[in-house]
């Protein structure tokens, strides 16, 4: 499942957010990350933000069986 953790700037007192949803996809446009899933769209960060955004799943190949979640 496509997951993206969106972290913000130090010095900003936000909390991280984690985005997963099946299918996730992001776009970046226009200065936005724009996050959308399978009703469309569900969350937009502006770049002048400076968030980080880092993708934190790991695909599987269609072959392999999904690795045990950590506890």
């Amino acid at each position: 499942m496509p997951a993206y953790l969106i972290i913000h700037p130090a010095g900003q007192r936000r909390d991280d957010i984690l985005l997963e949803d099946e299918p996730l996809t992001v776009e970046f446009a226009g200065g936005w990350a724009i996050f959308r899933d399978g009703n469309g769209f569900c969350t937009a960060i502006p770049a002048a933000m400076g968030a980080r955004i880092e993708r934190v799943d790991e695909p599987q190949a269609p072959d392999q069986e999904p690795a045990p979640q950590k506890e």
